[in-house]
């Protein structure tokens, strides 16, 4: 038994419970809403030209809102939505993506993540070509063919992050599922342990062996901050702080566990991208602006003086030992103040995170945040409608 033919009888024996149901219908709605919040992005024409999948998921991670599965570090709706949709799929071809996305993600592990893989990427790419062949109606064959077929394209390295690459590399990701599943479809062949060797040469643990439910093991976290998963934590925790900030800080640190920062890799961030993966930036956002929102990362809200000079008043101290998620202990600031007062906060789950969901007002406020017609586009949205909009708000354009 292959990992790829036994993820994909999983994912072809899939009987979505009402939860699994109500996660899909969640994931569709949040992954359109951040897309549409890109519509004026200056990456939507450069992308113009691509096919369905790699468009949609390119801009629906270019803010960096979307969804996340914190037990694998995966961006797992940016990259199964869109394969879906351009497939022509539903809510059981989303989470028979999702679903296998998270199982491999789980076999990657944290160790993966820590080398400089984006997993997202990686994991993204057989996912997308489960999503698309559940939707494509193909067998537990077709779809473990389809899977291997993908392997070539299952990459994604970190050092994209805060550039353009980062997006397009899980456009590229999505797109590659979609190719995959069509070509198993037309009767192209492929030997499906090459996942399981691919596995074990990128550093993960091959495995037959997994929760058969739920669908998406430990659920979804949804961002409220349009930066990259682990400054929601440092954010929100600032947030709790801040209104009892008087006079002039002299210093700040943050205490975290090493691997909760391991994808902030800008400390002097110049941009606008850079700064959604600064936990420097963090900070520096939440005192000047209180809730980071679109306009406290583009370039220039990032070049301000007050938000350089409080760059240099940021310092991390992390703590060391073993790491499984971005959100493994707790995150600790200490703000010291002119006048010698020290004020301190900690936090372990901040909102949104699965077991601080965010409520139907939260996700509405969200959407809203998107843009003014967002809420209305989402009312009773299909996984059909999800298509129409898209096709509408980011049309194919030939080179």
């Amino acid at each position: 038994m292959t990992v790829a033919r036994a993820l994909a009888r999983w994912a072809h024996e899939l009987r979505p419970a009402p939860d699994d149901l109500a996660l899909a219908e969640r994931a569709l709605a949040d992954t359109v809403a951040v897309a549409l919040a890109a519509r004026s992005h200056p990456l939507r024409p450069i992308t113009a030209s691509l096919p369905d999948a790699a468009r949609w998921a390119a801009m629906a991670h270019v803010l960096d809102f979307d969804d996340l599965h914190t037990d694998t570090t995966t961006h797992i709706s940016v990259v199964t939505v869109p394969a879906v949709l351009a497939a022509g799929g539903d809510a059981r071809a989303y989470l028979a993506g999702a679903g296998v996305m998270a199982r491999l993600g789980a076999m990657l592990g944290w160790e993966h993540y820590a080398a400089g893989w984006h997993a997202t990427c990686t994991a993204g790419a057989p996912a997308a070509a489960v999503a698309a062949g559940i939707a494509l109606g193909l067998d537990v064959d077709g779809l473990a063919t389809a899977m291997a077929l993908a392997v070539p394209a299952a990459g994604g390295v970190q050092e994209a992050f805060g550039t353009h690459g980062k997006s397009l590399q899980v456009g590229f990701a999505a797109e590659a599922g979609v190719r995959a599943a069509r070509l198993a479809r037309a009767g192209a062949t492929a030997d499906p342990r090459a996942l399981d060797a691919w596995l074990g040469q990128v550093g993960g643990t091959p495995a037959v062996g997994f929760p058969a439910a739920p669908a998406v093991p430990g659920g979804l976290a949804v961002k409220l901050f349009p930066c990259c998963y682990a400054m929601q934590r440092p954010i929100a925790a600032l947030r709790e702080l801040r209104g009892r900030i008087r006079g002039e800080i002299t210093g700040v640190t943050v205490t975290t566990p090493a691997g909760t920062v391991q994808p902030l890799i800008h400390d002097r961030p110049a941009t606008g991208l850079e700064g959604k993966f600064s936990l420097p930036y963090a900070v520096a956002t939440v005192l000047l602006d209180d809730w980071p929102g679109f306009d406290s990362f583009t370039d220039a809200a990032v070049g301000r003086p007050a938000a350089q000079k409080l760059l240099g008043l940021v310092r991390v101290e992390v703590l060391p030992g073993e790491t499984s998620s971005l959100l493994d202990g707790c995150v600790a600031l200490r703000v010291a103040l002119a006048d010698g007062q020290e004020l301190s906060t900690e936090l372990a789950l901040p909102p949104g995170s699965p077991p601080r969901p965010l409520s139907d007002a939260d996700l509405r406020a969200k959407a809203t945040l998107c843009g003014p017609d967002v809420p209305g586009l989402l009312d009773g949205l299909t996984w059909a409608g999800a298509r129409a909009v898209l096709r509408e708000h980011f049309p194919h354009e030939e080179a």
